[in-house]
């Protein structure tokens, strides 16, 4: 009886909480127990990294699909790239803002130095907030980018959580040997293709003046500012990593052949 009303009790409380604070708890939640629970034995080095890439796991697909379906139902008679926010729209970027504040979090307890990381994490949470708090217009676009942004995600964490093991797993180095290839490819074409196409499409409704009245010049251009850094930035990475990998490649050839 007693644990009946302590779980009626617990939903209440759950039920009564905003969405962005619930989604909060949830992933400062996910954190601490991938940092105590599923990672303890990991280095210290590692540990938080891994943790970091658990409530990204936790936040990309999910993100995707939240997104996906409030625009698929987005009751406006006309969606456009300045519809109003509907509900379904705005606790998907809850959401995601929630996930952005526990992960600058990470990086400020643990990668304070890694000033690139840091930067793009509030870059990002600028684009949500305006959207949401400021704007409330302009969910369309935002989560358009921000499905394309996190639909490599489930890869990108899986591989980044391999080369932490890789130095003391096999089982590590031979998913890094068959992830590597098809992940670049699809960052590549996600992040270098389909990206600058949609942000292509983007300016040019709001350069047309669709969105006056609607949305003010400046939270627009910042969000086209911030995204075409933030590709610019996911290409130079993946050239890297695809740079590492045929040198790589190279060596193991070469090594072969002595």
């Amino acid at each position: 009886m007693e644990a009946s009303s302590s779980s009626r009790a617990a939903s209440v409380v759950f039920s009564s909480m905003p969405p962005l604070t619930l989604f909060f708890s949830f992933f400062i939640l996910v954190y601490l127990t991938a940092y105590f629970v599923f990672f303890r034995r990991w280095s210290a080095a590692s540990r938080p990294e891994a943790s970091s890439c658990a409530i990204s796991l936790l936040h990309g697909t999910p993100a995707v699909v939240l997104s996906v379906s409030a625009l698929l139902f987005d009751p406006s008679m006309s969606p456009s790239f300045a519809s109003p926010n509907s509900a379904a729209q705005s606790t998907a970027i809850d959401f995601s803002i929630a996930y952005f504040v526990t992960d600058i979090l990470h990086y400020l307890a643990f990668s304070p130095a890694d000033v690139l990381f840091i930067l793009h994490h509030v870059a990002t949470l600028f684009v949500l907030l305006t959207c949401r708090f400021n704007a409330r217009h302009g969910a369309r676009a935002v989560l358009s980018l921000l499905a394309l942004a996190e639909i490599t995600s489930a890869c990108q964490n899986v591989w980044t959580l391999a080369r932490l093991k890789r130095a003391e797993s096999a089982r590590a180095r031979k998913v890094l040997d068959v992830l590597c290839r098809p992940f670049y490819t699809f960052y590549s074409v996600v992040r270098g293709v389909v990206g600058p196409l949609f942000v292509i499409e983007m300016g040019r409704f709001y350069i047309s003046g669709e969105a006056d009245g609607h949305i003010p010049m400046w939270v627009w251009l910042s969000w086209i500012l911030v995204v075409v850094t933030a590709i610019f930035v996911s290409v130079l990475w993946i050239a890297n990593l695809w740079t590492e990998f045929y040198r790589e490649k190279k060596g193991k050839l070469g090594d072969k052949s002595e």
